[in-house]
């Protein structure tokens, strides 16, 4: 995806930082989001990802993404197999967002894939992916910041914070977050975040 400069367009002074040909596929998205997906019910899995396919997001079986979610653009998402994305979470995906086959993102969570330059006087936009592997866990209200990639079954914790990349099966919480265990798969799995 293109960024525009800020230097030119004045991004930090309310210009600006994409092309009106992406500003304009985003507000149709919006629009169909909203008219077409935002007051159905929970069973319609299908249709929703249906709307988000169409509008470009790469997605594998079983994906379950809840009405009130809220992508930026679909076609910088990318789900794997049986992924849930939550109730109130937002994708804010101006960077690729990618998340293995399944994990979930619980309510209210947060993704960010973009942050600005702050030793730049314009405040640039820069777009930053975020990597969420398969078997992970984002807690309810937690916040996955630009860049950080969760590798293979890694938690973040309910309200917590990342900011740095998280290790496979690692179990991490609060704000910032810090690892504080690791994760065991089993029959009657009783750790919670």
């Amino acid at each position: 995806m293109q960024v525009l400069d800020a230097a030119t367009s004045g991004s930090n002074r309310g210009g600006p930082s994409f092309p009106l040909s992406n500003r304009i596929k985003r507000a149709v998205w919006a629009m169909v989001w909203l008219v077409l997906a935002r007051w159905t019910p929970p069973p319609f899995h299908r249709w929703r990802a249906f709307l988000l396919r169409l509008f470009g997001m790469r997605a594998g079986r079983a994906c379950r993404v809840h009405a009130s979610v809220r992508v930026w653009d679909p076609a910088n998402l990318q789900l794997g197999d049986n992924v849930l994305i939550g109730p109130g979470a937002i994708v804010y995906n101006q960077g690729r967002i990618e998340v293995g086959s399944d994990s979930v993102i619980s309510q209210r969570a947060h993704l960010c894939a973009s942050s600005h330059r702050i030793g730049d006087r314009h405040f640039q936009l820069v777009l930053k992916p975020i990597t969420v592997g398969a078997n992970c866990w984002v807690a309810a209200e937690a916040f996955v910041g630009p860049g950080v990639t969760m590798a293979d079954g890694a938690v973040l914790g309910a309200r917590g914070a990342l900011f740095d990349d998280a290790d496979e099966l690692t179990v991490y919480r609060g704000n910032p977050a810090v690892a504080i265990g690791r994760r065991k798969f089993s029959e009657h799995d009783d750790i919670s975040a």
